[in-house]
C-alpha cells in the first residue's frame, strides 16, 4: 500500500542513511520514485490507498448487518480492511469494536447482524494461530484430498495463460486483471479463480498460493494458503467448486454477457452433478455444501477456544 498518506505524520525513529523516503509531494511523486528504486518490477502503483487515515475512514463506514445480507455479491457491501489489518494500520480486536458500536447504536441491529462479519474476523485470528502451530507446515497439505485425484495427478506450476489472464474466460480472465492491478479480489472472486485453477486446470493448490501472495495487498500465508487448501480439499471435508449459474448470480452476470464462451463452452455451464462428474473420481455426493450451503465450520468446532473467546466481546477500555 501506498505509505504517501502519512505525510506529515511522524514515525517512531529517526531517519537513518539509506533510508527510503517516508514523505512525497503527490502520488505521482511517490509512484515515480519507486520506478526509479525498482525499475524491473512490473505493474502500476494500486489505486488502493494506504494508511491509518484511509483505514479509520473505511472503518467508520462499516455496515455489519448488510453486510451479512449482501457479503457474497461482487459489488456487495464489504469491508475492504483486510490489507489494513494485514499491514497493522488496523488490529482485529479495533475492528470488533467498531463492528460492536455500530451493532449497539440505534438502528445498527444488534449482535445477531453483526455475526457473519465477526465470525470472518474469527476466521482471520484461527488462521494466525494456526500459522503459530504449523510454522512452515502451512505450506504442505493439511489432509488428503477429498477429490478422489492422487496429489501427483495436479501440475506444480501456473500455466501461463492464468499467469497472464488470458485463460479466454471473461470472468476468470477479469478476476486476474484485476489481481494483477489493484493486488485485491473480492473473496468470492478468489474462490472461484482457486476452484477453477485446482478442479478445471489441475493445479496444485500450493502454485495458487504463491501467486496470490505476489500480488494481494492483504496476502498473508496463514489466511491465503488456508483458504486455498479450504477450496482444495486438504483442510476441508469436501472441494469447493461453483456453476455458472452460482457466478451469474453473484457476479451479475457481467462477466458473461461478454465472454466469448457464453453460448457455447463455458467450462462452468451445468449443474452440480454433472460438474462433480467430471471433475472428480467417483465418490460420496460432494454436492452439499457447495455454494448452497457453503459456510465454512464454525472455528469454535475446530479445537480454537482461544480464538473464539478472543472475538466474543468488545475490549472493554480503562
Amino acid at each position: 500500500m501506498a505509505p504517501d498518506s502519512f505525510a506529515g505524520v511522524a514515525l517512531a525513529w529517526a531517519d537513518q542513511p539509506g533510508d527510503l523516503p517516508r514523505r512525497f509531494e503527490s502520488r505521482q511523486a511517490l509512484e515515480a520514485e519507486l520506478r526509479h528504486l525498482f525499475p524491473a518490477a512490473e505493474g502500476n502503483l494500486s489505486p488502493i490507498r494506504g494508511g491509518r487515515r484511509q483505514a479509520e475512514a473505511l472503518l467508520s463506514r462499516i455496515q455489519p448487518a448488510r453486510y451479512s445480507k449482501g457479503r457474497n455479491f461482487l459489488d456487495g457491501p464489504v469491508t475492504r480492511l483486510s490489507p489494513y489489518i494485514r499491514h497493522g494500520a488496523l488490529s482485529l480486536a479495533e475492528v470488533r469494536d467498531a463492528v460492536f458500536t455500530r451493532l449497539q447504536a440505534p438502528g445498527g441491529g444488534g449482535r445477531q447482524a453483526g455475526e457473519k462479519l465477526i465470525n470472518e474476523l474469527g476466521w482471520r485470528d484461527y488462521w494466525q494461530r494456526l500459522w503459530q502451530q504449523l510454522g512452515d507446515g502451512i505450506w504442505r497439505d493439511q489432509e488428503e484430498f477429498k477429490t478422489g485425484h492422487h496429489p501427483g495427478a495436479y501440475s506444480p506450476e501456473l500455466p501461463a495463460d492464468v499467469a497472464e489472464g488470458r485463460t479466454g474466460l471473461a470472468c476468470m480472465d477479469g478476476f486476474i486483471t484485476e489481481l494483477h492491478e489493484t493486488g485485491w479480489l473480492h473473496n468470492h472472486a478468489r474462490m472461484w479463480l482457486a476452484a477453477y485453477l485446482v478442479h478445471w486446470r489441475r493445479v496444485r493448490w500450493q502454485a495458487g498460493a504463491q501467486w496470490f501472495l505476489r500480488h494481494l495487498l492483504d496476502g498473508d500465508p496463514a489466511s491465503n494458503n488456508l483458504s486455498w487448501q479450504w477450496v482444495a480439499s486438504s483442510f476441508s471435508h469436501k472441494p469447493y467448486f461453483f456453476n455458472r449459474g452460482n457466478l451469474e448470480r453473484y457476479s451479475g452476470g457481467t462477466f458473461c454477457r461478454s465472454c466469448p464462451l457464453s453460448e457455447q463452452g463455458c467450462p462452468f455451464d451445468a449443474s452440480y452433478e454433472q460438474l462433480e462428474a467430471e471433475l472428480f473420481a467417483p465418490m460420496p455426493s460432494l454436492r452439499a455444501g457447495n455454494d448452497r450451503s457453503r459456510e465454512r465450520r464454525d472455528p469454535r468446532r475446530q479445537g480454537s477456544p482461544a480464538a473464539a473467546a478472543a472475538l466474543s466481546r468488545p475490549t472493554r477500555r480503562h
